[in-house]
């Protein structure tokens, strides 16, 4: 086996037991990504050079015996939105093309503790404002079983990285599903941690209510060992929460006999592919096989999930992306009169379409005379849809679903059309609302395209959704399939 194709937990524990180098380790994957990058376009900005300087400190702490961290010597993606010391942090966008921070995300640093090793920065759309990651400044990622498809979004660069063997393990961002629906499309796991559970310190804001870090790996285990890694307090975010931090590893070998599971019928209606609602149907009876209960639920407010997260997160983004001014950091225009002038064409050249277009719409929604028709509505409606998981979860342990409702569409095919872009996120928004955790697990393949299998879970319960998909991955019979970075139609 080669070592790109080894696990990180597996490679961490070589890499601990001398039996190969943390050098050899990123000398490897940055020959893979020398191989794969221009086919699949998953990077911004690569840190070779830094890499393997910290790839030799990991080594001679090895040889003197030292005490060495969790993933030690593990190369991992970092999503562009996350701030890195030293390292340009773009958003994909024009307006924060050459912004290099001067300070580290909180799971950014954590990552460095525990002797993670930063090998690059992710494609994503801009300011995480897209579900395909065709609204980047700099290029389009490619999904890697097929070229001339998307990876999904908005952390397909992250998804793609991992499926391309380009990274073991990545970090995405969440707004609406940017985590979990490009781990469907691109045939890995990805979670979606609880509201709170992770730190956002240092993540470049879209929507504060809903934003949150979550992590991609090629099977659970990779992804709980990362979500280990990157959760727990943090004094910087309010919005942290103060709990006792778990060990998710620990979960994954315990059995779900018992374990009951809720199969919404509002998530296998109309716009949902018939094959992937059979090919979940199939899992769902895999489910059962290891003794869990399956049994169809009702969680009647999700028709009103999309329109009331797109009011919500475009008006908290309006507010956000406020401060890209030209004033302080950033992209500035070079031509203007007057102070109003300065802000108006810096804004106007420094922003991508989509995030213009999401601007536009939550300042009309923040508006004055329009406020209590829109956004605060949208607030009590988020109220309604968090009712709908509260009353699901006292009587099932988690919820199971499609991650998303069409496999990979081809790059361009919805550009010209934003509502059917938007509906990508139909069966995933209403986590972010709610505030809980989730998890998209590979179930199979359709056309050779991978199918996501989403389970959901309630706050600060990711040992369940891990427990389940773990059980899910080692008994489905499902046989990984790796992507042979071509095109339907050309070979590339």
């Amino acid at each position: 086996m080669k070592i790109i194709e080894i696990s990180a937990k597996e490679l961490a524990e070589r890499i601990k037991s001398k039996e190969i180098s943390s050098e050899e380790v990123i000398k490897a994957y940055f020959e893979r990504i020398e191989e794969a990058e221009e086919k699949v376009d998953a990077f911004i900005t690569l840190t070779k050079e830094d890499a393997l300087k910290s790839a030799k400190k990991t080594d001679e702490k090895i040889s003197r015996g030292e005490k060495l961290g969790v993933i030690e010597g593990i190369p991992v993606a970092i999503k562009d939105n996350i701030v890195t010391k030293g390292i340009k942090t773009t958003c994909a966008s024009k307006i924060l093309e050459n912004f290099i921070p001067p300070y580290n995300a909180t799971v950014v640093d954590k990552i460095k503790n525990e002797g993670g090793i930063i090998i690059g920065k992710t494609n994503m759309d801009e300011f995480a404002m897209g579900s395909s990651t065709e609204n980047s400044r700099f290029k389009n990622t490619k999904n890697p079983y097929d070229l001339s498809r998307v990876p999904g979004g908005s952390s397909g660069g992250s998804a793609a990285a991992v499926a391309s063997l380009e990274a073991p393990l990545a970090l995405g961002s969440e707004t609406g599903g940017s985590v979990r629906q490009p781990a469907s499309f691109c045939g890995v796991v990805g979670i979606k941690p609880t509201y709170g559970l992770v730190s956002r310190y240092g993540l470049i804001a879209f929507a504060s209510s809903l934003d949150q870090i979550g992590t991609l790996g090629r099977n659970v285990e990779d992804c709980a060992f990362m979500l280990n890694v990157i959760s727990g307090y943090d004094d910087k975010d309010s919005t942290s929460v103060n709990m006792v931090k778990k060990d998710y590893m620990k979960y994954l070998s315990e059995d779900i006999k018992g374990m009951k599971i809720a199969l919404p019928k509002e998530y296998f209606g109309e716009g949902v592919d018939k094959n992937i609602s059979e090919r979940i149907r199939e899992s769902a009876r895999a489910f059962e096989k290891l003794g869990a209960t399956i049994e169809e639920v009702s969680l009647p407010y999700t028709q009103y999930a999309l329109p009331c997260y797109y009011l919500i997160a475009t008006s908290e983004a309006s507010s956000n992306l406020a401060r890209f001014d030209g004033i302080r950091y950033g992209y500035r225009a070079k031509d203007y009169s007057d102070i109003n002038e300065l802000y108006i064409n810096t804004r106007s050249q420094g922003f991508g379409e989509e995030v213009k277009r999401r601007i536009m719409l939550g300042t009309y929604s923040l508006s004055s005379g329009y406020y209590d028709a829109y956004y605060k509505k949208a607030q009590k409606v988020r109220g309604l849809l968090k009712k709908d998981f509260d009353k699901i979860f006292e009587k099932y342990d988690l919820i199971l679903s499609p991650t998303s409702p069409t496999l990979p569409f081809r790059i361009g095919e919805r550009l010209d059309d934003p509502v059917s872009m938007y509906m990508a996120d139909v069966l995933t928004v209403s986590v972010n609302l709610a505030g809980c955790c989730a998890i998209s697990v590979p179930c199979g393949y359709i056309e050779n395209l991978p199918v996501g299998l989403q389970l959901i879970g309630n706050r600060f319960n990711e040992e369940k959704i891990l427990k389940a998909a773990y059980a899910f991955e080692q008994n489905s019979g499902i046989e990984k399939i790796l992507p042979d970075l071509r095109g339907e139609e050309n070979e590339i």
